[in-house]
Order: structure tokens, then sequence, then C-alpha cells
């Protein structure tokens, strides 16, 4: 029998990656309604939002807005989202203390995504990172497209490695690792996570696999085995990437929850509670929720 981790801890990403890919902008004052249930359900991360141009993501326009509004809790942290120095320097100017820059390992996702390559992209950050040391500001790193991409197809694994190992290496706490179009498989996922395993310890790698195929809990699973212990989601399943047609939907922090606890497996997180949270963000979004155990328990 494969060892599994004792606790598994929970990147919330719906009120960042669950929303900037609806077509209706959400109001502001629903977003902060939204970090604040998620706050009271034992959650340790929430990703809070993104301070992107708003050219790029109108939905995140309020970013600002959203992050000074939150009920921010002791021992919760409370990651933005941030493309460059400028986005940076808006999100500390409101109080965060902890940021994300991305990545993708593909070269045509790259390209169509930011207009740079790989190489151009990571050069970005550098005055990120930089900054963030001197401000004693956490940076976690993602790398998209690990398991494939919409413009290339497949996507070498060595080119996985390389990017999760410059990010590691240029100062980010935690890589995690994006199959952003859900096209992975178990084994596919599994071997993915043990090449980056061989470059970056495994305690700093996370997984966040879209469900757009309906293979993320069987991934998931697949790489608890190698030992990972960070799995991102998204309550209700919301979300997707807004750069690759098809890619709705993350998994369903409610199913991630529900599957970890009944392994054995702690999460800290009230299940009953984040499930409330999920259907009613689901009722706000006008539809029901993409989380197999929120409508079970409708």
């Amino acid at each position: 029998m494969s060892a599994y981790p004792a606790s598994v801890r929970i990147v919330e990403v719906g009120p960042r990656d669950g929303l900037q890919n609806e077509k209706t902008i959400v109001p502001a004052a629903t977003k902060i309604e939204l970090i604040d249930r998620l706050s009271r359900t034992g959650l340790q991360t929430i990703e809070a939002t993104s301070f992107v141009s708003p050219r790029w993501v109108p939905q995140l326009a309020d970013a600002a807005e959203v992050y000074a509004g939150i009920d921010r809790q002791p021992g919760i942290a409370y990651p933005v989202l941030v493309p460059n120095l400028q986005g940076y320097e808006r999100a500390i100017a409101v109080g965060v203390r902890e940021v994300a820059v991305f990545a993708a390992a593909s070269e045509a996702f790259s390209r169509k995504n930011i207009n740079a390559t790989i190489d151009e992209s990571l050069d970005r950050f550098a005055p990120v990172l930089e900054r963030a040391r001197a401000d004693g500001v956490k940076v976690r790193g993602y790398v998209s497209t690990v398991l494939g991409c919409p413009y290339q197809g497949d996507v070498p694994l060595a080119d996985v490695v390389r990017v999760a190992r410059r990010l590691h290496d240029a100062g980010c706490y935690e890589i995690s690792l994006g199959d952003t179009i859900g096209i992975g498989t178990p084994t596919k996922a599994r071997a993915m996570l043990a090449a980056v395993g061989e470059a970056v310890p495994m305690s700093a790698l996370a997984i966040h696999f879209h469900d757009t195929r309906g293979q993320a809990l069987a991934n998931i699973l697949a790489c608890l085995e190698l030992g990972v212990a960070v799995v991102d989601a998204a309550v209700s399943g919301a979300g997707g990437c807004p750069y690759a047609n098809g890619a709705t939907g993350n998994v369903a922090s409610e199913d991630v929850v529900y599957m970890l606890e009944g392994m054995g497996v702690a999460t800290g997180v009230d299940l009953p509670r984040l499930v409330e949270t999920g259907n009613w963000l689901s009722a706000r979004l006008g539809r029901e929720t993409s989380s197999k155990v929120g409508r079970a328990a409708a």
C-alpha cells in the first residue's frame, strides 16, 4: 500500500483563478464576502486576487479594493498574483505580504499568453523577486501547461523541470505545477511530478489540476503517492484559464477535501462550511456548483 502524507495543505484559488474567467463582472463586495467566508473554513492559504492590468483581466480590475476590504485573519496567507514590478508595487501598497508569479512550460503558450519567450518571462520576474527579498515578502511560483498545451500539444518534461528549477532557484518558496487545460492522466501526472521532484525538493512543490476531462482527483491521488502535500483547488470548481479555450473548471475544493479526509489525510478544513460556501458562490454566479460533493449536499 502506498504511503500518503499525513496532512495536505489546500491552496484555495477560487477568488482569483476561479473568478478571473467569469464573463459577467462579479461585484467587489461579493468577492470580499467569498474570501471572508473561506477564511472561516479552516483554510490556511486563500489566493485573493491578481494585480494584473485590467486590460488583460477586467474581472480583477478591483484587486486593490478587494484586498483592502477583506477581513484578514491571523494564521491565514492571502497571496496575490503579480505579473511584473508594477503589479508588485500596487500589491504592496495595500499591505500584501505574499505574491505569486507565473510562467509557462510551453514556449507557444508563453508567446500567446504574454508575448514573450519562457526565458524572457522569467527575466521579467527578477526585479520582483529582488524587491520581495528586500521587503521580506514571500513569493510563490506557478508553472502552467505542465502536461500539455492548447497550441503546441505535448510539452517536453525537460522544459517543465527547467522552468520549475529556475523559479525555485530564483527564490520562490513553493512551485505550483499546473495542468492548465486538464489534459493529464494519473501516470503522466505522476511521471511529471517525479521528474520535477528530482530537481526541486518535493516539500517545495504543489499540484494544480484542472478537471476539464474529469481526471483531476485521480491525478491528485497519483501524485500524493510521491509525497507532494500541497494541492491547489477552487471552491465549487469555479474557473479556468482565459487564455486556453475549453480549460474550464479547477478541481473543486470540496471534492478534494472529501477525498482526503475520507482517506485519513488531514486538511484542517471544515467540509460542511466549505460546501455551504461553494453553494453560496454558485448561487451568486447563477449556476449549479461543479462540486459533486456540493451537489450531493444541496
